[in-house]
């Protein structure tokens, strides 16, 4: 039984870690809830919704056993979507812009100008 609880407390003190890291990198969002797999639910005998900090819940996300992931209301990968939609607006062709494809039964090959 001491191994046990000796688990739990280990989880509970990386979990309150990474919330504290989370709160401290972006004080802007609200931690809710630490999202584990369900083998890791089971695994560390855990309920879906029971509270295992103050105002934080545990939650199966379908993530990757082994590692647990904070859960919040903000959005954190606000820079990948600009320098996506920077890509897309750079991949746009303009109807000035002529347009070459290859020629027919030469794959990869572009045309030549003769």
């Amino acid at each position: 039984m001491e191994d046990a609880n000796g688990k739990i407390a280990k989880n509970l003190e990386r979990f309150a870690q990474a919330l504290a890291s989370h709160d401290r990198e972006n004080p802007t969002h609200s931690a809710y809830g630490i999202g584990l797999s369900y083998f890791d639910l089971d695994r560390l005998s855990l309920e879906e919704g029971e509270e295992i900090l103050p105002g934080i819940r545990i939650h199966v996300d379908g993530g990757v056993s082994g590692n647990f992931r904070i859960l919040c209301d903000g959005q954190h990968d606000e820079e990948e979507h600009e320098e996506e939609e920077q890509e897309v607006m750079v991949a746009i062709i303009s109807p000035e812009t002529p347009l070459i494809l290859p020629a027919p039964g030469t794959p990869g090959e572009m045309p030549s100008e003769s």
